[in-house]
């Protein structure tokens, strides 16, 4: 008997999920880190410039990855809403292509008030405390990179659709080929070969802008002439209202979004901490701070499997599927970040390489820096898979608002004050700001884990008494 209540059965029915969880979840993955390596790739090549253009980068790119996580949060709603709608009814076209048009319309509304923020973030890192030079320079990056958030979104919007139809191929390959196109244009643009100007952080942002561009116009090419998903017409009446189905997406999709910028924005909220002790500190976390959230990039992805494959069950009223669906995709994603605690316990360094030249004495003081960070971004690896991959359980069931307050108190309630606590009263600095991340990192994944436990067994009983 397991802590839900349910006895589980064979062994053969475990293989079963697991089977089916990797077949969606390795391009899920994989797209994950495509999309990733849009930004890393900027932060890689931006490193070469120096710890002090680097440090100027992080904060354009923190910032707007913060922005952007809110915005994909209430736009990946579009997932669970037409997982359980083909859980329901597996031959839908109409309802799905209106809960995708409304994601469509929503990206266009979000995209608007965010621009403008966005446009005056020097303003911002000022009023934040940041140093005027390095507020300065990172605003070449932000006045350019942020005209990549609509396409995005629309991409994430129409991945969302293929993710529910368990067909996400199309979305690694398109990503994968917008990956290296980025990688091309941003090293082009950046130091200004094959004849083009060197436009520096102002060259990674318009790199990764045509990098988005291409990934939202290749999906929606694949969605109107491949032959299973043009029956679905997507962009057919693309103006025609459907102002309830607008609403339960905001509904659904908003506690999505202030999930996701609760988590996001404490580890925006360490980037600005660590510019207050010195750019040394700023670029180690930097470098620490991508690869963990490369390593994030897999239980993210098997996060979005629980939610599309526990959506398909409790749209079929499926108990079983509920159970199987949601614990296979857990277990999966907590021992995959536990294969990378011990890696980044044992090789920091080998990590490191790839963002900073280990022999360039201009990095002596960030190196060991960025080593100890990395130890600590190790302990926290377990509990990050498992508040992501719950999250995605939960959303299944379009439980969306009680985890958003459970991110809220976690991330904000425990992790960030713990943080600055021991940076600057215990003057650990930027050891006190890691060690605060994955106390609200566990805080979470145990309350959300018990989150599931509890409507698990509650949509166990529901459907039992449904017969």
């Amino acid at each position: 008997m397991t802590t839900s209540g349910m006895p589980v059965s064979g062994t053969a029915r475990w293989r079963a999920e697991f089977i089916g969880a990797m077949k969606l979840g390795w391009p899920l993955i994989l797209t994950n880190l495509s999309q990733a390596a849009l930004t890393a790739t900027d932060v890689i090549l931006i490193g070469r410039l120096g710890p002090d253009t680097l440090a100027s980068a992080v904060l354009s790119t923190s910032f707007y990855h913060t922005t952007m996580i809110f915005c994909m949060g209430l736009v990946t709603a579009v997932m669970p809403m037409v997982a359980i709608t083909l859980g329901k009814n597996r031959h839908s076209v109409r309802e799905v292509r209106r809960t995708v048009r409304q994601g469509l319309w929503t990206a266009i509304m979000i995209c608007v008030p965010f621009w403008i923020m966005l446009w005056n973030a020097e303003h911002i890192f000022i009023a934040l405390g940041q140093r005027h030079d390095v507020a300065a320079r990172s605003i070449e990056l932000m006045h350019t990179l942020q005209w990549a958030l609509l396409p995005y979104l629309g991409y994430i919007v129409l991945r969302s659709f293929l993710a529910a139809l368990e067909k996400p191929l199309w979305t690694l390959l398109i990503a994968m080929m917008a990956i290296a196109f980025n990688a091309l244009a941003a090293w082009s643009l950046i130091f200004g070969h094959f004849g083009l100007p060197e436009l520096g952080l102002r060259g990674a942002g318009i790199a990764t802008t045509m990098s988005s561009w291409m990934m939202f116009f290749g999906l929606a090419l694949v969605i109107v002439t491949h032959k299973k998903f043009r029956r679905y017409a997507m962009f057919g009446r693309f103006w025609r209202p459907d102002w309830p189905r607008l609403l339960e997406l905001w509904r659904l999709g908003l506690p999505m979004g202030l999930t996701f910028v609760f988590e996001s924005s404490i580890f925006y909220a360490a980037v600005l901490m660590m510019g207050k002790i010195g750019p040394t500190s700023l670029a180690a976390h930097a470098v620490a701070m991508q690869i963990a959230s490369l390593s994030f990039m897999v239980p993210l992805g098997f996060g979005q499997v629980a939610t599309v494959r526990v959506g398909r069950a409790y749209g079929a009223r499926d108990a079983k599927g509920l159970y199987y669906a949601g614990w296979s995709a857990y277990i999966l994603g907590i021992g995959f970040m536990a294969l990378m605690a011990l890696l980044m316990t044992i090789m920091p360094n080998f990590f490191i390489s790839a963002f900073l030249n280990l022999h360039d004495p201009v990095n002596v003081d960030v190196i060991p820096l960025a080593a100890s960070f990395l130890v600590l971004a190790a302990v926290f690896q377990i509990f990050d898979g498992g508040q992501v991959v719950a999250a995605g359980m939960l959303r299944g069931l379009q439980d969306t608002r009680i985890p958003m307050f459970l991110a809220l108190l976690g991330y904000w309630g425990i992790g960030l004050p713990l943080g600055a606590a021991l940076a600057f009263w215990a003057d650990w600095k930027g050891i006190g700001i890691w060690v605060g991340l994955a106390a609200g990192l566990a805080m979470v994944a145990v309350l959300m884990t018990q989150r599931w436990i509890r409507r698990l067994e509650s949509e166990t009983n529901r459907l039992s008494q449904l017969g």
